[in-house]
């Protein structure tokens, strides 16, 4: 299966503001690419990437006075089948975790381990660990909070998500990825494109999409709270802690987001 994907993001800044955009496909994803995948920028400005602690792709760049418009556009090849599900993968004992697992055990600025665990424990505490576990997570978190554009802010934690109840997927992540890790479950987020595929269509606007990773069984798990059921075509960009790991753009000044346009469509051939 092939998708489109890209974005047109535009900013407007009345002096040269310093910016860190993570829009790039994730380096695991690039062998799959079909079309070269480049940032463009209008005006043409210069634009240098780095590679951060978790893997991602970082591009730095420079709005210049007036503003930028970010764009990109490519083709990927994508295998088409749901997100995988592996019932009989074990939760591990923490002794035998591998070294650079540990850190998605902790909390996070977004992801409050110390005030969730005694909810965390009070609602799952009873079910057998491993895949089940994760599951009855995500069935929670899916049902415990409603999704709306209008309930996103950027300072919401989970624990604001679960004591109000409303959130974006973002969110959805953030609080599932929470009682996870307190149930010594490793969890990461991760952030990128997730089009209307497998699905009937969506009365909305095309945005980036949030999930979450669990590792059991020695490999990591895709789950999705905000949809909860298993998806297809899911295109990585950026995974970390949080969302302070895996932020679309963070602006060091002052700018106005203009134009925030994404595209992910299945198509027949390139």
């Amino acid at each position: 299966m092939l998708i489109r994907a890209g974005y047109d993001i535009s900013f407007s800044a009345d002096t040269a503001t310093p910016m860190m955009a993570m829009l790039s496909v994730h380096p695991s994803r690039h062998q799959d690419l079909r079309t070269p995948h480049r940032i463009t920028t209008v005006p043409d400005v210069a634009l240098h990437d780095y590679i951060d602690a978790f893997g991602n792709i970082c591009t730095r760049v420079s709005v210049p006075p007036g503003g930028l418009t970010l764009s990109c556009d490519f083709v990927i090849e994508d295998s088409g089948e749901p997100d995988i599900q592996s019932s009989d993968a074990i939760q591990h004992d923490i002794a035998d975790l591998p070294h650079d697992v540990l850190v998605y055990l902790l909390g996070s600025r977004y992801c409050e381990t110390d005030r969730m665990s005694e909810t965390a424990w009070s609602l799952f505490g009873h079910v057998p660990p491993g895949w089940g576990r994760v599951e009855a997570i995500v069935a929670f978190t899916h049902d415990h909070v409603e999704f709306g554009y209008h309930h996103a802010r950027p300072t919401k934690t989970a624990w604001d998500a679960h004591q109000e109840q409303q959130g974006v997927c973002r969110d959805f992540a953030h609080l599932a990825i929470t009682l996870c890790r307190c149930m010594n479950i490793p969890a990461r987020y991760c952030t990128g494109y997730l089009g209307d595929i497998g699905i009937p269509p969506v009365d909305a606007a095309m945005d980036f999409s949030a999930w979450f990773d669990v590792y059991l069984g020695g490999e990591w798990h895709t789950f999705d709270a905000r949809h909860k059921h298993p998806r297809i075509g899911r295109i990585l960009m950026a995974r970390g802690r949080d969302a302070t790991d895996t932020a679309l753009t963070t602006v060091f000044g002052q700018t106005t987001l203009t134009r925030f346009e994404v595209h992910t469509d299945e198509v027949a051939a390139i």
